[in-house]
């Protein structure tokens, strides 16, 4: 049997408008069979809009497609899935209150006679194939109660119920925690072994590195790099996206910090929580490391009030402060930047300007009435100058990018010029650009005096931002490290407890 000479997909001088908007131009990536071929770029830079041409959404204006060396024309989706070609988008294609096996196989489910559903035979298939991913979920569950993780692997092996060669996954990492994400990576390389070839997009450039055979840069909707991983650097990578290069992404924080505690905490306890106690100084940026689920998120949590505390002691400037629920939070001068910021930190289906001034009406009320003018006033001038890309203050948060909505989340705080904010993930599922726009707001917040607190499962974004880095393990604090001290290695050792000795020896 000879190999098809030619590579599985060629995407050849692609171009896509829409009114007013210029997608694509002139975009040529080759995609070779059994490889992971990764797409990085901005939010804008055109990834949806080309995965969406493979999939049969869009039509190109120009240009051409070819499947191992022909001509490929996809008119639907239905086109697409017949040629091979899945895509798992990053809000799933499922229907909930389906079970498992009857996702899986929606429109291909195994019939008896007078074309009833073989229920077993659907139960069973579904377990098969879930079983080359070496998987487990009982297929007679219902989509509804299973978790995020898992509805993407359900996603998986609907592509292998077709049996798709191409599966394109976009931003499959974003919702999962690092051993969620550990797991679908190898997902991808049982994919890769029983020969699917795979197009990963990621805003994660650790992740990128880690999976991918051969990465593909767009920006502004064209092709600006591409070669195999082994042959790229993170800096070129970044440069390629953002036009800078790798050390302007983290701010300098060379400035002065307070020598007096603007937060103190003292033997923090709640049933995630086990006598934690630290400082936190004016002009200081803390991050907080650890494996999943060890309090990080609670401890951020319990000092906005969300986290009910059993024992313990918090003073913001010298004064002992009760954190009850959030507004006690705020009135000390705290605010919360949620890892969820869809549904914790914003109002999704209002504008920018109605986001951004919710927390805020009592500054712009007299006599319990809102100055609408003065209330326009200062959420344009805090929008500008955050530089939240929208057509208008008006715009429904719903249709920003996920950076553009992240620092809608940061404007409405603060408009109340907060002196401490609590960051949980505050860069996931944004874009690099996005990314550095807001470590150097974090950097002119503390610059001015503020101190944060920030909680990330990111190591470089810890690293990169941090004048100290508290790490906790089993909900206790366990090690702080500074500037100088605080490496990849030594946060790792002491979030998993392993001694220096047992790593080396």
């Amino acid at each position: 049997m000879t190999m098809n000479p030619h590579p599985l997909l060629q995407i050849e001088n692609v171009s896509k408008s829409f009114p007013g908007v210029r997608a694509l131009t002139d975009v040529d990536i080759t995609v070779r069979a059994g490889e992971v071929h990764t797409l990085v770029g901005e939010n804008g830079a055109g990834k949806s809009t080309l995965m969406k041409i493979l999939a049969g959404v869009y039509q190109p204006d120009a240009g051409r497609l070819y499947w191992e060396g022909q001509p490929l024309v996809l008119p639907d989706t239905a086109a697409a899935q017949e040629r091979g070609i899945s895509i798992i988008y990053q809000e799933f294609n499922l229907l909930p209150h389906l079970t498992v096996a009857e996702n899986i196989l929606l429109n291909r489910e195994p019939l008896r006679r007078f074309g009833l559903i073989d229920w077993n035979a659907l139960n069973q298939r579904s377990r098969e194939l879930m079983a080359e991913l070496e998987t487990e979920i009982d297929p007679q569950k219902l989509v509804s109660e299973l978790s995020v993780a898992q509805q993407q692997l359900v996603e998986i092996v609907k592509a292998l119920a077709i049996d798709a060669r191409l599966i394109i996954m976009d931003e499959p990492t974003a919702a999962l925690n690092p051993t969620e994400v550990r797991h679908l990576f190898d997902c991808i390389t049982r994919l890769k072994a029983r020969g699917s070839t795979i197009i990963f997009i990621s805003h994660r450039l650790d992740e990128v590195f880690h999976i991918s055979d051969q990465i593909t840069v767009l920006k502004d909707g064209q092709m600006v790099g591409s070669a195999p991983a082994s042959e790229l650097t993170r800096e070129e990578i970044v440069r390629l996206m953002v036009g800078r290069q790798l050390r302007d992404i983290f701010p300098t924080l060379a400035h002065a910090i307070g020598d007096q505690p603007l937060l103190e905490a003292k033997n923090l306890s709640s049933p995630h929580l086990h006598h934690v106690s630290f400082e936190m100084f004016p002009g200081e940026i803390v991050g907080v490391a650890g494996l999943e689920g060890h309090g990080q998120r609670e401890l951020a949590r319990a000092l906005f009030g969300l986290e009910p505390l059993t024992q313990g002691d918090l003073h913001v400037d010298q004064q002992r402060v009760r954190m009850r629920n959030p507004q006690d939070a705020i009135r000390a001068g705290i605010v919360f930047i949620s890892d969820d910021r869809k549904i914790e930190g914003l109002a999704l289906p209002l504008g920018v300007r109605e986001n951004v001034a919710l927390p805020n009406l009592k500054v712009w009320s007299r006599l319990g009435m809102v100055s609408a003018a003065q209330e326009k006033s200062e959420v344009s001038a805090i929008v500008e100058a955050l530089t939240v890309k929208t057509p208008s203050i008006e715009q429904q948060v719903r249709l920003l990018s996920g950076g553009n909505q992240q620092k809608t989340v940061l404007s409405k705080w603060l408009v109340g010029k907060p002196r401490i904010l609590v960051f949980v993930e505050p860069t996931r599922g944004i874009d690099v650009g996005a990314k550095v726009e807001i470590y150097h707001l974090m950097g002119d917040l503390a610059r001015a005096g503020a101190c944060i607190l920030l909680v990330s499962s990111d190591l470089l974004e810890l690293l990169g931002m941090s004048n100290r880095v508290l790490v906790m393990r089993e909900g206790a604090l366990v090690a702080e490290l500074d500037s100088a001290n605080a490496t990849e290695e030594a946060v790792m050792m002491a979030a998993t407890g392993t001694s220096m000795e047992a790593t080396h020896g």
